[in-house]
């Protein structure tokens, strides 16, 4: 996926996000609040379970649906950002609460953004139980989605969040861009381009279209991994492929990765970005991935349709994945 350096390699730091001093940041929040009980999702011990919290929100890629005006699958990227990190930890996520910052109030926005929320819950399977809207006009341009899932798990079903040398990694596709790395995709994908314009690849489809694709529910996945010995499992979401470094300090090496779909060879080209920086920023067409024995892998494998073993846990620290080491 090289491209030849017409212009300036665009990155994500460049464009407006850093994700070491993301990092940095969040480690100094954690540092003075005390830690957190969890990964993906923080855990409260309430007796015979575990009570599993998670929050997200959209992220930049509102600013594509601002452009436009099309709020109607926003809805579904919050809840999948939050059930998924909850599926990650082995959690089943049951409930979800909004909310949405506007700075004034619009009929026809807030029902595209209650439609995408009723379909997300569908797919998550999870109650919506209330929300907020807050209009902050002093605060707020436009709008900001986020919200708030919970979920429950019993210490069998949790996941002790470390894979182990040895192990498979099976992983799931994404449906594309997901809702992580718009900040960079967006400066890449108008650079030359309007997001009303057609899709290269696919004419029927405008830009804007493919980058507002939902993010994939993963909940079909979370029976078969609490069938299996399942050690751990990572959301890739922002930092990309180095996400599987949650599961662990380890060697995840990636022999036989699923495709990127073309959205994404899309934003490398017409931004110029190296290979390495794409798979540090996004999915690149795979949305989960989990570590377990080989045996236990073939077995979910099996039960889910879309799934394949795409690498093994090695001993060291890195991820290697088509020549790069993140």
């Amino acid at each position: 996926m090289t491209t030849e350096d017409e212009e300036e390699g665009l990155t994500y730091a460049e464009t407006g996000v850093d994700i070491e001093a993301s990092e940095a940041a969040t480690a100094a929040l954690v540092g003075a609040v005390g830690e957190f009980e969890g990964d993906f999702a923080g855990l409260v011990d309430i007796g015979d379970r575990y009570l599993a919290l998670a929050t997200d929100g959209v992220g930049t890629k509102l600013l594509v649906a601002e452009a436009l005006d099309d709020y109607s699958t926003i809805g579904i990227d919050c809840i999948a950002m939050n059930a998924n990190d909850l599926i990650a930890a082995g959690v089943t996520p049951v409930a979800f609460v909004d909310y949405l910052a506007i700075d004034e109030p619009d009929d026809d926005t807030a029902e595209d953004v209650g439609r995408g929320l009723a379909t997300g819950a569908e797919r998550a399977d999870v109650a919506l139980v209330g929300g907020e809207t807050a209009v902050m006009p002093e605060v707020i341009t436009g709008l900001d989605l986020a919200g708030a899932c919970a979920g429950l798990a019993t210490d069998d079903e949790l996941f002790d969040g470390s894979a182990r040398a040895g192990d498979a990694l099976v992983g799931v596709p994404s449906s594309g861009i997901h809702s992580n790395g718009l900040t960079l995709a967006r400066e890449a994908a108008t650079r030359r381009h309007d997001y009303t314009d057609p899709f290269p690849v696919d004419p029927d489809r405008t830009i804007g279209e493919v980058l507002l694709e939902p993010t994939r529910i993963y909940r079909d996945v979370l029976e078969p991994l609490h069938a299996a010995e399942t050690h751990a499992a990572a959301h890739v979401t922002g930092g990309g492929w180095t996400n599987l470094s949650r599961m662990g300090e380890f060697r995840y090496v990636i022999d036989d990765p699923f495709d990127p779909q073309p959205v994404f060879e899309f934003i490398q080209s017409e931004g110029s970005v190296s290979d390495e920086e794409m798979y540090r920023t996004f999915n690149m067409g795979t949305g989960f991935v989990a570590a377990l024995p080989a045996d236990d892998a073939e077995t979910v494998v099996e039960r889910v349709d879309d799934a394949r073993v795409v690498g093994s846990v090695e001993s060291g620290a890195s991820v290697s994945i088509r020549g790069l080491e993140l």
